[in-house]
């Protein structure tokens, strides 16, 4: 078994969710998903088929986003794997109906940060063991940090 680190960077204003799914409906199954959650999403996706041709599916309603979605799945190569990225939307708009899709079977992470996945492959193919998203804490909230995050949620409109 051989281990590998594959990078993801994202543009500004990029969102990523990474998935893992089975089956070639995945793609327009999830297409519909993300149109139907958030008027004027913008995305791209791709879903690495893990049998027959082997190859990357993708679709989209923004072609950069498309392109970029295919070339982070490629370079991660996991059967089964599914990248979405979304622009003028987040993950939280659209992570409840996501999960109901019935392909989707693990949701590695949603975020704008950098990503490292964490790559192994066997003679049978390569699998997705997990993500480094983002940087270590650097300490425990105070109640001044408590009191920032209750009114960023406030000042963005997710709280009342």
């Amino acid at each position: 078994m051989e281990f590998d680190v594959v990078e993801i960077m994202l543009p500004e204003g990029i969102q990523l969710i990474l998935a893992q799914s089975h089956f070639i409906k995945t793609v327009e199954d999830v297409f519909e998903c993300l149109v139907n959650s958030v008027p004027g999403i913008k995305f791209g996706l791709a879903f690495c088929e893990a049998s027959g041709p082997c190859l990357v599916r993708y679709d989209g309603n923004d072609a950069d986003l498309q392109d970029l979605a295919a070339k982070h799945a490629f370079k991660i190569g996991a059967g089964h794997s599914l990248v979405i990225l979304l622009k003028d939307a987040y993950p939280i708009n659209v992570l409840p109906t996501l999960k109901e899709v019935p392909e989707i079977v693990n949701i590695f992470c949603a975020t704008a940060n950098p990503v490292q996945v964490i790559i192994a492959e066997t003679f049978n193919g390569r699998a997705i063991l997990g993500v480094a998203d983002g940087a270590k804490p650097k300490g425990i909230e105070s109640e001044k940090d408590a009191r920032q995050r209750w009114q960023f949620l406030r000042d963005i409109g997710y709280k009342k």
